[in-house]
């Protein structure tokens, strides 16, 4: 070999020798600082679907803790019932399916016995209210029910409205007509002459375009949150027997558990203001939700004064059941609701 022919082939065996050193180099690691541990990854199961302002502000809650936490907690969001449906999804906390879950008490008729009673036409104001309500008397109380997971808090929304397919002006036009209705709720369509259908909110936007029920009983909000009032003609303002539906955030006990002490804290101080957040989500989604029926032109009746009269009475006999039923299963039942009259009754709830 002459030397313009070695000459060539050290300087192939340098180059190549250079770019394995580059490739090195470039695809290394960094190494964790000493003492640093991997962030701790929880998945949170939500019914809502992500557009929905409940979502976006379980979401802002999940940013806010792995904020604070500096990284250490990071949180995954499953929306629109995508890890566990909506009936499922409490469930599927105590199960480890998911480390957290959003979903409405109601969905699991007879599951929550005590709690049950957050769901009745108390006569709620806003969702703020019924939110710090929800929160502080499932706290107060601890019942057994919800002791198979760690409940980090409850949201509800603001009074339920009547929204059908054809107007409703007195208490007469309700008899016999097929009305969604889920928990509680669904008594209190029973109470009022109608056929109470249960169903979740995703399925109910199908069941009014179809036929398949006549109204719905919701919040306001949800006629725009679930597009519902694109199927439906009026809109009738029954906040004199106002009602809510209560919805948990819990954690799996053991996910809970595995979490330091010091983030603990944190996650406990960040669902503690999430408490007005959610509340004011549902007050500002029921104020949007009005704008939107406007736009598509429903009607929105108003109740006479005599109307209100008997729509109450239709309900009254809703609250003494459930405080019967509570106290023969050895719950606190009639002390529940006066609780919750209590507070409704304190300015500073509102």
């Amino acid at each position: 070999m002459g030397m313009r022919a070695f000459g060539k082939a050290v300087f192939g065996w340098l180059f190549v020798l250079f770019c394995a050193v580059l490739f090195a180099v470039g695809c290394r690691r960094e190494p964790r600082p000493e003492g640093e541990a991997k962030p701790i990854e929880l998945t949170y199961s939500i019914f809502f679907p992500a557009s929905h302002i409940q979502a976006q502000t379980a979401a802002a809650w999940a940013e806010e803790v792995e904020r604070r936490t500096d990284g250490r907690v990071k949180i995954t969001l499953f929306p629109g019932g995508t890890l566990t449906p909506a009936a499922q999804c409490y469930d599927g906390v105590v199960n480890g399916i998911s480390d957290i879950g959003m979903s409405c008490f109601a969905y699991t008729r007879g599951r929550f016995p005590l709690l049950e009673g957050l769901d009745l036409p108390m006569g709620y104001p806003d969702g703020k209210t019924a939110t710090r309500i929800a929160t502080e008397l499932a706290m107060k109380y601890q019942p057994a029910e919800i002791q198979d997971t760690h409940l980090l808090y409850i949201h509800a929304h603001g009074p339920g409205i009547l929204a059908s397919r054809k107007p409703v002006r007195a208490l007469a036009d309700v008899k016999g007509m097929k009305i969604r209705g889920t928990g509680l709720s669904a008594k209190i369509v029973e109470s009022l002459g109608g056929v109470p259908v249960a169903m979740s909110q995703p399925e109910t936007y199908e069941a009014l375009q179809k036929g398949i029920v006549d109204a719905t009983l919701c919040p306001i909000e949800t006629l725009k949150g679930w597009k519902q009032g694109e199927v439906i003609e009026s809109v009738t303002d029954t906040s004199v027997i106002g009602y809510t539906t209560a919805m948990f955030v819990v954690m799996n006990k053991n996910s809970w558990a595995k979490l330091p002490a010091d983030l603990q804290e944190i996650v406990t101080a960040v669902s503690a203001e999430w408490v007005d957040r959610h509340g004011e989500a549902w007050d500002q989604a029921d104020k949007e939700g009005r704008e939107f029926v406007e736009e598509l032109g429903r009607e929105i009746i108003a109740l006479p004064a005599e109307e209100h009269v008997a729509w109450r009475k239709a309900v009254e006999n809703i609250l003494e059941e459930y405080a019967q039923a509570a106290e023969a299963a050895g719950l606190p039942g009639r002390a529940f609701l006066q609780d919750i009259q209590a507070r409704l009754a304190q300015p500073a709830a509102r």
